[in-house]
C-alpha cells in the first residue's frame, strides 16, 4: 500500500516527496518502508563546462533522482505507525539538512557527472536519436 505522506518544499527550491512504502508480511506484522525522493533538475550553472551538462543530460534525461530507502521487518500490525514516524523522524534529524543546503542541487549534479566518468559501462550515453552507444 504506497501512499505519498507529505511534500516538503526544500528552501533551496526542492520538493521532497516522503512516502510510505509499507506492506504486509503476515497477518499480525508489517515491512514498515520509509522511501525519500527528491528531483533535482540539471542545470548549465550547476556544472564547470557545457560538455558536462550536456553529457549528464544524455545519460539521466533533464533532471536527477536523489532516492533514500529506510525500512524495518517484521513490525507488529500496532507499531506500524509509531516505526514510521521514528523513521521519518530520524531522517528529518539527519539528512534533511544536508538537502536543505543552497549548494545541494549542484552537488548533487556534479556527483551524477562524476559517476557517469567513473562507472562508463553501467550509463549507455543516449544518443540524440533516441539509440545509446
Amino acid at each position: 500500500m504506497s501512499r505519498i505522506v507529505e511534500n516538503i518544499h526544500l528552501s533551496n527550491g526542492l520538493v521532497l516527496e516522503v512516502w510510505d512504502l509499507s506492506r504486509p508480511i503476515a497477518a499480525d506484522t508489517t515491512k514498515v518502508e520509509l522511501y525519500i525522493r527528491v528531483k533535482v533538475p540539471f542545470e548549465e550553472s550547476h556544472f564547470d563546462a557545457p560538455g558536462h551538462y550536456d553529457l549528464t543530460r544524455r545519460v539521466f534525461g533533464p533532471e536527477g533522482v536523489y532516492e533514500y530507502r529506510k525500512e524495518r521487518t517484521f513490525v507488529n500490525n500496532v507499531d506500524r505507525e509509531t516505526v514510521f514516524a521514528e523513521l521519518l523522524n530520524g531522517f528529518r534529524a539527519d539528512a534533511l539538512p544536508y538537502l536543505e543546503r543552497p549548494d545541494f542541487p549542484r552537488r548533487f549534479s556534479l556527483n551524477r557527472h562524476r559517476e557517469i566518468l567513473q562507472n562508463p559501462w553501467k550509463y549507455p550515453v543516449r544518443l540524440p536519436d533516441g539509440g545509446t552507444t
